[in-house]
């Protein structure tokens, strides 16, 4: 079983940056392919960004955004640490949502929710004016 625990959401200004974090339990990090998704009130659960399955540490590879998250936010992965980051730079209040860390053993169609095995609890980013 993988468990998964996002932190680092929070309130700021838009133009601002958050940091998140999702840390993953167990000893088979780097076989998971992480994701990022969030959900705004009203809304469906969309697809934020992914990075795939991969084997070093700290590693950076082949990752996929959304047109909404591209050129502003940035997925990495640090094996060590068994954690995944999203970091959200130029934010705006079109981000506000709850943010959602999911995991997969898996390859194939990262944008859909439903192709993720795992998910954390979420954590709130709200964007203010």
């Amino acid at each position: 079983q993988v468990q998964l625990v996002e932190s680092g959401g929070g309130l700021v200004q838009a133009g601002g940056s958050l940091r998140l974090s999702c840390a993953a339990s167990g000893r088979t990090f780097s076989t998971l392919s992480m994701g990022w998704f969030r959900q705004a009130p009203g809304k469906e659960r969309e697809f934020v960004g992914a990075i795939r399955r991969s084997f070093g540490s700290p590693y950076i590879g082949t990752t996929y955004y959304a047109a909404s998250a591209k050129d502003r936010f940035t997925i990495s992965r640090d094996n060590t640490k068994n954690t995944v980051y999203l970091q959200m730079n130029s934010l705006k209040p079109e981000d506000t949502a709850v943010y959602y860390c999911a995991a997969t053993y898996n390859t194939g169609d990262y944008y859909s929710k439903n192709f993720w095995d795992y998910w954390g609890q979420g954590t709130q980013v709200t964007v203010s004016s």
